[in-house]
This record gives structure tokens, C-alpha cells and sequence, in this order.
């Protein structure tokens, strides 16, 4: 039967579509270096950027579960159940009531979540409990920023109707109106406030106006723009909630082992919050370009081949988004680690942040970048599991990551401060991809396909001409943070080009070419 949503995927395979997304999101992600650079500038790592932090990571983690992970993870699988019947009034019926349904219940918690602000910047943040002033603070813009919650996450829903019709580029250009809100926010608006940091939260609240505004003409175009209806009693939102419920915490382990992260840090010096997020912030650039950008583009698929009962289409769609995430992520893992100091002096060492600002960030950064590899793994094994609807595999997995990243956060706080948790989280990260992968191979869901040893040593030759650029063309960190933007920039470009034509060079001498990139076909 043909599907009910207008498809594109013969004129574009996965590869084509993972570069559409990446493209966007990379846009997206270098505004977002923008944003940061203004905000380290002018607020640093003091009180004030940490308040902020907060009260915007609440919101962030919340759309992260609501707009990007269990809901996405939840409702796509059952789309691409319906899309398969090829009922278009079903299929319009089901968008109005999960949407009017999942209105609701963010509406609720949105309304709690602002009359208890003060109780959740407690809870998420314990160590302000010392500096009443900090902790209001933090209160105040959490009355602001919340509603982000409700207006990014009926983005991410549309969002989801418009990847699954192949519509990729519009929802990762959406993410862009949050960047270039803050910077306005920032440099416009924080002028004129007697608190100019609250100007940060505002610019949170306007983007999430305008990035719902953004979809819905794209959505209206598919014909799916239809009125929300609550429907908790209808089988498909049952199926949606019943999906979505375990999801919630399966898909989302790593943003609340980062939560954590937030948690003890506030009780650890001032600064650790901002530390801890300025190099997140460094990682989440990699991860969201390439880990998720793969993540997004083969979740419909693979849903797809499942409704169709393809195995063996399914397991190559998957086996090669892994290679993928080796062949972009090994480099970027080496790239964040090695150069820890003057990726951060050259994009945040300015204005209010200092020397030692850049040398703590920069330690965290180290210690994430060992796990990143293990985080973009995480976002294309989740869904070998929810495109097939199992939502307790990872859920389970994921309980026990999350239990090992507080033993780790334990064991490794006390000594190594906001860098131990950091240490934690990626360790914990390393597990989680390791039982995900273990899980699929185990019940032969996935199964690799031939040349993974020799694509292994391609790695291996590709990452040590890496290393060995980055060490040839290598300056003290001292002669870092006694440059200028410009010599900072130019030699930091230089590293990054250099570097990357070492590998993709590396890459080609032992063999490697295009059409080993190239996403399976369907069987």
C-alpha cells in the first residue's frame, strides 16, 4: 500500500538525507557557538551565567525527553504504522488527537512547573540554597523559560510529521530561531534591563514562539495541520503513551546523567555549572550534527522496514549508521580531546571569562570527549530498538548506565570536582552503547556486515596521521591565551584543516571510497 504521507526516499538515500540534516544543523550549531561566545563574553562564569544555566537546562533536559527523545521515538514507529495502511483520514485523526493529547499534558505541567518554580530551582540546583539572591534568580527566569517547554515540544511533534514525509531540512533549521534569539537577547535587550541576564530568559520564551510559527505552513502543506482534540481514550494514543512512558527515560539517560552533572556541580565552587556546560556545549556540536543528524534521518526508516518486515534491510540500515558514526566520530573525539584548550580560548576567552575559566572548561571538555563516541553510538542504537517498538530493552539498559554514572559521580567528585563528573557521565555513556549494541547483536537484529576489521585498521592509520598533524602544528596553551581572536582563529583553522585532510587522506591510501559510504539498499 502507499503511504499516507508523501515520500521522497527514492530520490535521496540515507546518506544524501544525513547530509541535508547535518548541513542544517551545522548552521544551526556554529550560531550556536556564536550565541555562547556572546554569552561567555559578557556574562563569564559568574552567578548570574550559572542562575541562567539552570533555569534553561530544566526546560532543555524536559524538551529533550518531550520534543526529541521518547516522543519522537514513540510516535514515529506508529506513524509509520499508519502511513503503511494508506487511510488518510485515519492517518489526520490520529495527528489531532495525540496532538491535542500531548497539549494537555504539557499545558498541566508547564502551569506546575511555574507555580512551583522556587521548589524545581531547588531541587535541580541544591547548592544555591546558600545565596538566596542566586537561587531567586534562578526562580525568576524559570518563569520565563518554562513555556518553552510546551511550544518546543508541538515543534518537535510537527517536526516529527515532517521527517517522516522526508522534510528533513526544515526541522533542523528550526534550532537556528533559538540561537539568533539569545544573541539578540544578548546584545540588544540585556542593555536596557536592570538585571540584564534576564534578558537571556525572554530570548528562550521568544524562540520558542517563533520556531513553532516556523513549521506550521510546512505542516499545513502536507494537509496535517489539523485542529488538536483530546483523545487519551483513542488506541493509537494509548499506543503512543504506552511507547512513550518507558521512552522517556531509555532514550533520554544521557541528558539526565547531565542533569545530575548540573546538580552536584552547584554544590561544588562557583563557576562549575558554567564550566561544565561551556564544554558540553563543545561536544553537543559533533553530536548534533552528525550523531543525531544519522539518528534522525533512520529512525523513519528503519520504523519503516520494520512495518514491512524487511530483517535484513533493517540490519544494514542499521550496521551502516554505525560505520558512519565511527568514521565522523573517532576524528571529532580525537579533535575535542587534543584540543581542548584552544577551541575554548579561541571561542570563549573573552570579556568577563578569564585564564582559568578556559583552563576548567577545558578539562571537562577533555574528559566528555572520551565519551563522545560512545554518545553518538547511543542516539543510532536507541532506535534499532524503538523503530521495533521495544521500549524496555534500553529502558532497562538505561537504568543500569544511570546507576553507574552515580557511582562513578561518588567515586570521582570528591577528587577531580566538576572534571570527575564529566569523567562519569562519558564512562556511563561508554556502558550504555556497549548494552545497546550487545542487546541487538544477541537477538541478531543487527548483524554485522562483512569488513568491519578492515574498516578498523583504516581507523586506526586514518587517526594516528590525525594525532600526528595535530602534535606537528601544536601551540602551548599559554601562547594560546596570549593571542588575539584572529591569530587564534587562523591557527586553529589551520589544525582543523590540516588535520582533516590528514585523515580523509589516510583514508583513501588504505582503500577506502565513496561507495563504501553509500546506505544499503533495500532488501
Amino acid at each position: 500500500m502507499s503511504s499516507s504521507l508523501p515520500q521522497q526516499h527514492t530520490s535521496k538515500g540515507l546518506l544524501g538525507s544525513s547530509l541535508i540534516v547535518a548541513s542544517m544543523t551545522m548552521l544551526s550549531r556554529v550560531l550556536g557557538l556564536v550565541r555562547d561566545i556572546v554569552i561567555a563574553s559578557m556574562f563569564g562564569a559568574g552567578s548570574h551565567a550559572d542562575a541562567f544555566f539552570v533555569a534553561f537546562k530544566i526546560p532543555n533536559f524536559l524538551r529533550r525527553l518531550f520534543a526529541e527523545g521518547a516522543f519522537n521515538q514513540a510516535f514515529v514507529p506508529v506513524l509509520a504504522e499508519i502511513s503503511q495502511q494508506g487511510d488518510r483520514q485515519l492517518l489526520k485523526a490520529m495527528v489531532s488527537k495525540v496532538s491535542g493529547s500531548l497539549l494537555l499534558v504539557l499545558s498541566v505541567i508547564t502551569v506546575a512547573a511555574l507555580v512551583a518554580a522556587p521548589v524545581l530551582a531547588l531541587v535541580f540546583a541544591p547548592g544555591f540554597a546558600d545565596d538566596g539572591d542566586k537561587l531567586g534568580l534562578t526562580a525568576d527566569m524559570l518563569r520565563i523559560t518554562f513555556p518553552y517547554l510546551l511550544l518546543i515540544s508541538m515543534t518537535g511533534f510537527l517536526g516529527s510529521l515532517l521527517n517522516h514525509a522526508q522534510r528533513f531540512a526544515i526541522p533542523a533549521l528550526t534550532p537556528m530561531l533559538l540561537n539568533l534569539s539569545l544573541i539578540t537577547a544578548a546584545l540588544w535587550l540585556a542593555p536596557q534591563m536592570r538585571v540584564p541576564v534576564m534578558a537571556l530568559a525572554w530570548g528562550v520564551l521568544a524562540a520558542g514562539i517563533l520556531q513553532l510559527a516556523l513549521q506550521l505552513p510546512f505542516v499545513a502543506r502536507l494537509g496535517l495541520l489539523v485542529k488538536p482534540q483530546i483523545g487519551f481514550s483513542d488506541v493509537r494514543v494509548k499506543q503512543v503513551m504506552r511507547l512513550m512512558l518507558p521512552a522517556m527515560f531509555g532514550v533520554s539517560v544521557a541528558q539526565i546523567n547531565l542533569l545530575l552533572d548540573t546538580v552536584l556541580a552547584s554544590l561544588l565552587q562557583t563557576g562549575s555549572v558554567s564550566w561544565l556546560y561551556y564544554s558540553d556545549r563543545l561536544m553537543e556540536l559533533p553530536l548534533g550534527v552528525f550523531g543525531i543528524a544519522i539518528a534522525t534521518v533512520i529512525l523513519p526508516g528503519l520504523s519503516r522496514r520494520h512495518a514491512s518486515k524487511s530483517p535484513q534491510a533493517f540490519s544494514l540500515t542499521l550496521d551502516w549508521a554505525l560505520r558512519m558514526v565511527l568514521i565522523i566520530g573517532l576524528p571529532a573525539a580525537i579533535a575535542l580531546g587534543v584540543l581542548a584548550e584552544p577551541l575554548i580560548a579561541t571561542l570563549f576567552h573573552y570579556g568577563a571569562m578569564g585564564d582559568r575559566d578556559v583552563l576548567l572548561s577545558a578539562a571537562s571538555l577533555r574528559a566528555y570527549a572520551f565519551g563522545l563516541l560512545a554518545f553518538m553510538l547511543v542516539k543510532v542504537l536507541a532506535p534499532g530498538y524503538f523503530a521495533r517498538q521495544d521500549m524496555k530493552t534500553p529502558v532497562r539498559i538505561g537504568i543500569w548506565a544511570m546507576a553507574a554514572n552515580m557511582v562513578f559521580n561518588l567515586l570521582l567528585v570528591w577528587q577531580f570536582d566538576h572534571v570527575g563528573l564529566a569523567m562519569a557521565t562519558a564512562l556511563s555513556a561508554c556502558l550504555n552503547a556497549a548494552w545497546l549494541a550487545l542487546g541487538l547483536y544477541r537477538q541478531q537484529i543487527w548483524q554485522p556486515a562483512p569488513g568491519w576489521w578492515v574498516l578498523g585498521g583504516r581507523l586506526l592509520v586514518a587517526s594516528l596521521a590525525l594525532i600526528a598533524v595535530i602534535y606537528l602544528t601544536y601551540q602551548p596553551v599559554q601562547v594560546w591565551l596570549g593571542w588575539g581572536l584572529w591569530q587564534r582563529i587562523g591557527h586553529l583553522s589551520l589544525m582543523v584543516i590540516c588535520g582533516a585532510l590528514a585523515y580523509l587522506a589516510a583514508l583513501l591510501l588504505t582503500g577506502l571510497r565513496l561507495g563504501h559510504l553509500r546506505d544499503p539498499k533495500e532488501a
